[in-house]
């Protein structure tokens, strides 16, 4: 007989398998990775010279008897230079990671954000170690395909978003909330000077926009609250009514320092109980809106009113 499978923890799972995927894929566009791609895919590598870059001749042979472009596989210190994330390209080809390189005592992080690398000796020395790396690699395989190299690169991308997850991961409900937030920032190029990775983050009509604890998230203007945000993700109905206590209590607090701020709950449609509804309308001077998770990422009409109130 199938074991039957508890419908609160299908939505448990759900919520994480959402969380994870819309975190990796923003940092999918956050690392720029097609970007990037297009810009050394357009790079003539033919008017450069690849002597004494570390590239094996089976390698080299190989690539170009596909027709493939050696700039596409093969690590050259001008591309390295002129093209800002190359190093990531290369490296995530290459299939190792930020902290391996450090242990082989290149320090790679600055460049893959955007840092100029600034001298042609560095710029050398990264390219002749991945070099090695991905020459080994074409030799292993019998036929290359071009395709293969977007999926070595993924993996690799995969890796590293995991690792960022597992440094970042709270309740998903939480995680979701805040990547739908950052998403909005991003498409509407709102924040000003810090990256959308941030905790901290300048709206640039000054307002600032903080990632935390009690509440959650939170827009200030000054040391003003404006707006609190408290993210309620649990699902369980049994625990539902102490849930929505702890963050009444966080809004009040924010009340308190600002009797004309907005309050936002967010919670799990699912868990929702008639006692837990009846708390929050005895609590209509302390919650002014009321969300649901699913409804901010799934419904556009109530995450673009979400976002009004916000102002974002």
């Amino acid at each position: 007989m199938a074991k039957r499978t508890n419908p609160a923890q299908i939505e448990a799972w759900t919520l994480d398998q959402l969380a994870k995927s819309t975190f990796f894929h923003r940092k999918l566009h956050e690392w720029k990775l097609v970007e990037v791609s297009d810009q050394i895919d357009a790079v003539r590598g033919e008017e450069l010279s690849w002597d004494n870059l570390n590239i094996s001749a089976q390698a080299w042979n190989k690539i170009i008897h596909r027709g493939i472009k050696p700039v596409l596989v093969f690590a050259h210190p001008q591309v390295l230079q002129v093209v800002p994330g190359a190093v990531g390209y290369y490296r995530m080809l290459a299939m190792v990671s930020q902290k391996s390189m450090k242990r082989v005592g290149i320090n790679l992080d600055s460049y893959e954000l955007g840092k100029s690398i600034g001298t042609a000796e560095t710029a050398w020395t990264i390219a002749h170690h991945l070099n090695r790396i991905i020459s080994v690699l074409v030799e292993a395989d019998e036929t290359v395909n071009a395709r293969e190299f977007d999926l070595w690169r993924g993996m690799a991308a995969g890796s590293q978003a995991q690792g960022s997850w597992q440094n970042n991961k709270g309740a998903a409900a939480e995680v979701l909330i805040r990547e739908a937030i950052l998403r909005r920032l991003q498409d509407r190029e709102i924040v000003v000077g810090e990256e959308a990775s941030s905790t901290r983050l300048d709206l640039g009509d000054g307002r600032t926009l903080i990632f935390a604890d009690e509440p959650d998230i939170a827009i200030y203007e000054g040391h003003l609250p404006l707006i609190a945000i408290e993210v309620k993700g649990g699902i369980d109905p049994a625990g539902v009514l102490e849930r929505i206590g702890a963050a009444i209590k966080s809004l009040q607090r924010t009340r308190a320092e600002n009797p004309q701020s907005v309050t936002i709950l967010i919670v799990q449609g699912v868990s929702m109980t008639e006692r837990a509804r009846q708390d929050l309308t005895l609590s209509a001077a302390t919650v002014t809106h009321l969300f649901s998770v699913k409804s901010i990422v799934e419904d556009e009409s109530d995450r673009e009113r979400f976002f009004g109130i916000l102002g974002l």
